[in-house]
């Protein structure tokens, strides 16, 4: 196990935006931000509420091309409502954390769950959690869950990847060309300190020949922990196949809500939808 020490910075975040250094309101709780160093990599955390000794923390798993900001205004709105804590981390690649080597090996999803996720928990003290996923970050979920680790009492799984399904490599290589027309790449560029890395990273992992016979489906047997599941029903990156999987294959109980008119970002366009949907799980 990598060694580790969190280095916490002087900004704070809006409730609502996450724009670094903003001043909160005081009737809301603040999201800390910070460096987790474990061993050689350096990875950018967010915190907010109690820490782990209130109770279970909510662990935030930010998409394909996203980073722990993505989650602020869902963290402090949880925070307010249960009182527990919440941590979010940016993945090694992405947003302030440290650069990734490329290419990524195929099972860099498989990797995170297995070996980061542990080890961050290990260093945060937090031994009771409820995981928060969205499209890579509910694929780690799942993993993570299916190990078995007795510090994860459950996981909301937004958007998930099971299996490499045509409509999601047919929607990253729309996002490529996007990225390579210029668009994309501006829009990443104003959250990744190394935009090519964190999009070439995904991408090229993604539509990697080998790619294509990927699957954690026979993985899903070892859940057994309460899963909630959102799938919107245009998401251009996974269908319900993805939900109705987990489903079949876990062994532990699954709910699954289908959000209509929705793309690949529920807890964006619905995020009543997705907060209600964490409130139920954490009364499990």
């Amino acid at each position: 196990m990598p060694s580790s020490r969190a280095v916490w910075l002087g900004a704070r975040f809006t409730a609502l935006d996450g724009v670094r250094g903003a001043r909160t309101d005081r009737d809301m709780p603040e999201v800390s931000a910070a460096f987790l160093e474990l061993g050689t990599v350096r990875l950018e955390l967010l915190r907010a509420g109690p820490g782990p000794q209130a109770g279970p923390t909510l662990i935030y798993l930010h998409e394909g091309l996203g980073s722990a900001q993505d989650w602020t205004g869902l963290m402090l709105r949880l925070v307010t409502e249960t009182g527990l804590g919440a941590v979010a981390y940016t993945r090694q690649g992405y947003g302030a954390s440290s650069p990734v080597e490329r290419p990524r090996p195929l099972d860099y999803l498989e990797r995170e769950a297995r070996d980061v996720l542990p080890a961050i928990l290990d260093a945060l003290s937090i031994h009771r959690c409820v995981l928060i996923g969205h499209s890579d970050g509910a694929t780690i979920a799942t993993l993570a869950a299916a190990t078995g680790d007795p510090r994860i009492h459950g996981a909301v799984l937004i958007a998930p990847h099971v299996f490499a399904e045509d409509v999601t490599l047919a929607g990253i290589e729309q996002a490529k060309a996007a990225f390579e027309r210029g668009g994309l790449r501006r829009a990443l560029a104003r959250r990744h300190d190394d935009v090519e890395g964190a999009f070439y990273g995904w991408c090229d992992a993604w539509l990697a020949p080998l790619r294509r016979d990927w699957s954690i489906v026979p993985a899903l047997c070892g859940v057994t922990v309460p899963i909630a599941i959102i799938q919107g029903d245009k998401d251009p990156y996974g269908s319900s196949r993805q939900a109705e999987l987990i489903a079949q294959y876990s062994h532990g109980p699954v709910g699954i809500t289908n959000i209509s008119d929705v793309g690949h970002f529920p807890h964006r366009d619905k995020p009543e939808i997705i907060e209600q949907e964490i409130m139920n799980l954490i009364r499990i």
